[in-house]
């Protein structure tokens, strides 16, 4: 690999008009020598996003735009893959901010490890008292588990990254994206990866900004969605599952128990929810250390959505979802342009 080879930096965007902006200045201000382009894929956005990226576009001839009429995440990656035409290719969203020398430090590991796709921490930043607080219980161990991603660790091999940055040769072997994953897309692309022999490299030196949903509502539809769409995986990709993925759909059918018991039977029952509210409580004080008291306050109402909101997720993910995401893989990606 060249030391500055070219890179194409991929974004699937859907009613992105808050961040937009200063998300491609984080790319086009890249500490990176090599050449790059930046491809934009535009869902149907109700807000101004359309508006934006027409912007940046005039402004910098770097940056082009595809369109993702579907609005899904896979397909709009999967469009913007085909349009670029770079060896290296950059995962990054919306609302996401790249660190400056991210793409610089990438490649690198990219050469050092032999890697198909490196990525590091998507460190969780908010910009009001209920962001700070999801922030505090996205990078926390009692929020998301041992996910070296969220939490920070060791570089080494890893299941999946944040976001990544590839190989352009391993989507193509891949073709791409699974298009029927809503979510969970990132996870599933990069066990096929792995089953194929190929390496996922985490490294604490990459570092991307992410802002959080903007209230509780928000918060546990992305976290549902995320719990319902793990269990598609792990149904499609038999041995995929671990403790960790499992510990949320537990702990919502022993507090949905405790409550039953408690209601029904004897009030010992409601030990259960009560121990659980307690541990969250007790978890998010390490948690809020240095944030506004408001803040601190909401973290247990953010560890609770989270939670939740998976274990839900991923009870009530329905066997039908699988059987379709069987019947959809085609080729979606084709070879690169140079």
């Amino acid at each position: 690999m060249n030391a500055t080879p070219p890179v194409s930096v991929i974004m699937p965007v859907l009613n992105e008009e808050r961040h937009l902006r200063n998300s491609v200045r984080h790319i086009l201000e890249q500490e990176y020598d090599g050449e790059m382009e930046v491809v934009i894929a535009l869902g149907p956005s109700t807000d101004r996003t359309d508006e934006i990226a027409a912007e940046l576009v005039r402004e910098d001839p770097r940056v082009h735009t595809v369109p993702n009429p579907t609005g899904r995440t896979p397909a709009a990656l999967n469009a913007a893959i085909k349009a670029s035409r770079h060896p290296i290719v950059v995962r990054v969203d919306g609302h996401g901010m790249l660190s400056p020398n991210y793409i610089a430090t990438a490649v690198r590991l990219l050469e050092e490890t032999g890697a198909q796709n490196v990525g590091g921490i998507m460190h969780a930043e908010g910009e009001n008292d209920w962001e700070h607080a999801v922030a505090a219980a996205m990078t926390s161990k009692i929020g998301v588990g041992n996910a070296a991603f969220h939490t920070g660790g060791q570089a080494g091999p890893a299941e999946t990254v944040y976001l990544g940055v590839f190989r352009r040769e391993a989507l193509e072997q891949q073709d791409g994206y699974n298009i029927e994953f809503i979510r969970a897309q990132d996870w599933e692309l990069n066990f096929r990866i792995r089953e194929a022999g190929g390496l996922i490299w985490f490294s604490p030196e990459l570092r991307v900004q992410y802002r959080p949903r903007p209230s509780v509502r928000a918060l546990a539809k992305q976290y549902k969605d995320y719990g319902r769409w793990r269990h598609v995986v792990a149904r499609y990709h038999q041995g995929s599952i671990n403790l960790r993925y499992l510990a949320p759909p537990t702990a919502v059918c022993a507090i949905a128990a405790g409550v039953v018991v408690g209601a029904v039977l004897t009030p010992l029952g409601f030990l259960i929810p009560a121990g659980y509210v307690a541990a969250i409580a007790a978890g998010s004080v390490p948690a809020g250390r240095g944030l506004p008291l408001k803040a601190r306050l909401q973290i247990p109402v953010a560890l609770a959505t989270m939670h939740m909101s998976w274990g839900y997720g991923f009870l009530t993910s329905p066997r039908a979802l699988a059987k379709k995401v069987i019947a959809s893989r085609r080729p979606a990606v084709t070879a690169a342009k140079v």
